[in-house]
């Protein structure tokens, strides 16, 4: 047999099923022996064969390695719920989780995991399509197969806040400065946040209690992916704006199709050079007695919001 013929045996599904059925075959033999350690002996090359077939499921034109495997399989299904054991099998390796882990935060896939979905739910739970909310913690899905080629420079950045002794809050706050316009995914803040399963809160926080811009697909941003959040602009909003339930914000964006009352200006428009992001305009001022309902609010650009108030 040729080198070549011996490699492609190596990795034949076929061939490798048959090699496995004649170890399992054989293993009936051990199973009637009293000695428990050549039991286990005989398991291992059937252990070994069984990896290799999940290995050869998918050709090593199309992914040689472990990581490739992992990441060709969520391509093939995206948006599909992935339990672990399915990575466990077409990567072909125990650490399969690692290899995940840098496809998420080197690589720039939006990979999901349970934990992370389940997080969201508790603070965001609008954000989670219904066919996501039941994950379990041990399952992944392919948020966006479109890769964010930036993800690697954010790690580094990441990397180094992630290990302050700032709060939670802080630490995620001084990521999003980081990146300010730009998407980071729920992944990268939980990740800086340290693993704390605080962050989606604290992430609300920002938004509502201390005024940062952080937009998401249901609070000003329709147009992102689920899990993506962008903190528009380095500027706090005005201390009654904050006051403004999310449910009431989103629907006067709607209203108003995510455009400026005044100028006309949206997100599409977006660029680092002009910075501006939408906000919530009280028509009869809070301080004089105007209520946070839809009726008293308009959206308003930031430059024209500040043009009203200067103007009042």
């Amino acid at each position: 047999m040729t080198s070549e013929e011996k490699k492609r045996k190596q990795t034949d599904p076929e061939a490798i099923r048959r090699r496995v059925e004649n170890l399992i075959r054989n293993f009936e033999a051990e199973l009637r022996s009293g000695e428990l350690r050549p039991k286990v002996l005989a398991l291992v090359p059937i252990f070994h064969g069984l990896r290799d077939l999940g290995k050869a499921l998918i050709p090593a034109k199309y992914a040689a390695a472990a990581r490739d495997r992992i990441l060709y399989y969520f391509r093939k299904y995206p948006r599909t719920i992935i339990n672990g054991d399915e990575l466990l099998v077409v990567s072909g390796i125990q650490e399969y989780a690692r290899r995940l882990r840098e496809l998420r935060v080197q690589f720039g896939w939006t990979i999901a995991s349970g934990v992370t979905i389940r997080e969201m739910r508790e603070d965001e739970e609008e954000e989670v399509p219904d066919d996501l909310k039941a994950m379990r913690p041990s399952e992944y899905v392919l948020l966006n197969s479109i890769q964010d080629r930036d993800a690697a420079l954010r790690w580094n950045v990441a990397n180094t806040i992630r290990k302050t002794r700032d709060s939670v809050r802080d630490k995620i706050l001084s990521y999003f400065k980081a990146n300010v316009g730009r998407n980071v995914t729920g992944e990268e803040l939980r990740y800086v946040a340290g693993d704390k399963t605080e962050w989606a809160r604290r992430v609300r926080e920002l938004r509502t209690e201390f005024g940062w811009p952080v937009a998401t697909k249901s609070t000003g941003l329709p147009d992102v992916g689920v899990g993506i959040y962008v903190l528009q602009a380095d500027r706090q909003s005005p201390e009654h704006d904050r006051r403004i339930p999310d449910d009431v914000r989103r629907e006067v964006l709607r209203r108003d199709r995510y455009r400026c009352h005044e100028c006309g200006w949206s997100h599409e428009l977006w660029n680092p050079s002009d910075a501006r992001h939408l906000e919530l305009h009280h028509v009869k001022h809070h301080v004089k007695g105007g209520e946070n309902v839809e009726e008293n609010l308009r959206t308003l650009c930031t430059v024209c919001h500040d043009k009203e108030h200067k103007k009042e």
